[in-house]
Order: C-alpha cells, then sequence, then structure tokens
C-alpha cells in the first residue's frame, strides 16, 4: 500500500497497470471518505517501543475497485491541499476486513493494511471506507471476491513453482555409493 504512487491522467483518474481491468468505480466526487490512521513508526535499532501516537487523515474522493488493487482519489480541484492525493491499495496487502454497523451513523469498512516498502504508512496501518450515496454491501461483496481470487492466485502460482523443482534422488540410488553411512550417532547400527 502507499500514499500518493498512483499514475493518473489528465481527468484525475488512474492509469490501469499491465493486465488490469476495474470492477467497480465510484467516480462522482466526494461520494467516498477514506479515514487512513498510521501508527508511528514502529520500533529501530535497540529501541524497545515505538512512538505511542498516530496520525488521521481524512479525506473524500473517488473509488476504483480492480482485478489487482483498490485505489481512491481525491478531487483534482480544490480551495485546500489535500493531505493525501491518492492512496493505492494491492489487494494482497489487505490483512483482514471488517464490516461496522454501528447504531447510530452509517454502516463502514474498515482494513489492516500491510504497507509497501517506501509508500509513506507503516506497520498497523488501517483504513475505514465510508460511502455517502449508496450502500456498502454491494461493494463490500465485490471487494471480498476479488481479493479471494487474488489470494487464491498467488497460492496457486507458488504451487506452480514448487511443481518446477528439480527431481529428488537419493544417495544411495546414485552410480557408485555406499550403503553405509560414516557418520552415525553412537551405538547405531546400520
Amino acid at each position: 500500500m502507499a500514499l500518493d504512487w498512483t499514475m493518473l491522467d489528465a481527468r484525475h483518474q488512474p492509469i490501469p497497470l499491465r493486465d488490469e481491468s476495474t470492477i467497480m468505480s465510484i467516480d462522482r466526487d466526494s461520494q467516498v471518505e477514506f479515514s487512513l490512521t498510521i501508527p508511528d513508526a514502529p520500533p529501530s535499532g535497540t529501541a524497545v517501543t515505538g512512538g505511542n501516537g498516530v496520525k488521521k487523515m481524512k479525506e473524500r474522493g473517488k473509488l476504483w475497485l480492480t482485478n489487482q488493487r483498490l485505489i481512491f482519489t481525491t478531487p483534482k480541484e480544490g480551495k485546500i491541499k489535500p493531505s493525501f492525493e491518492s492512496l493505492s491499495i494491492p489487494l494482497d496487502a489487505v490483512l483482514s476486513s471488517k464490516f461496522e454497523q454501528p447504531y447510530f451513523g452509517a454502516n463502514y469498512l474498515v482494513l489492516d493494511i500491510r504497507p509497501s516498502p517506501g509508500g509513506g504508512l507503516t506497520d498497523g496501518t488501517n483504513v475505514e471506507i465510508r460511502f455517502y450515496d449508496r450502500g456498502l454491501f454491494e461493494f463490500v461483496s465485490f471487494l471480498e471476491k476479488t481479493r479471494e481470487r487474488v489470494l487464491y492466485m498467488r497460492r496457486q502460482a507458488a504451487m506452480d513453482d514448487d511443481d518446477n523443482l528439480p527431481a529428488y534422488t537419493s544417495s544411495s540410488s546414485a552410480p557408485g555409493a555406499s550403503h553405509s553411512y560414516t557418520d552415525t550417532p553412537p551405538g547405531y547400527v546400520a
């Protein structure tokens, strides 16, 4: 996940990555609210604990769900400079999701995120997503199904890599190999 790393076109929309397709978009300005909570940096060096503060950023803007990532952008026209202009979250960087239904107020989604190295975020970062013009159920369903598909494809790719390992041959089947071991434990008879 990276802050302000999304490549945007002249219309302030994300430029797709290779083999990326849009699944869902909410592209009317200010219909989605992203609240980003970034804890202080984790401990470094010989420090036992990190800082105890958090940085909170909240913006309203547009949202895209693709087959590879979740993208949020703020409107490009505005009187006040936003606290962040874009947020790109690879779907395999979503560690957990939680659908919240408060007694008072709108439903929202909380995502715990694994930050990208050098992306401007730290471990423990989370995002709250609220919609102002529609319900959240359809989006949550699309997000979870797409995320499951991405994780499944990653697992399949890892298993395919395991299938390409060289075949194992035991040392006893090699020509000229001896069947006795020279470094057996004491009292062991081979």
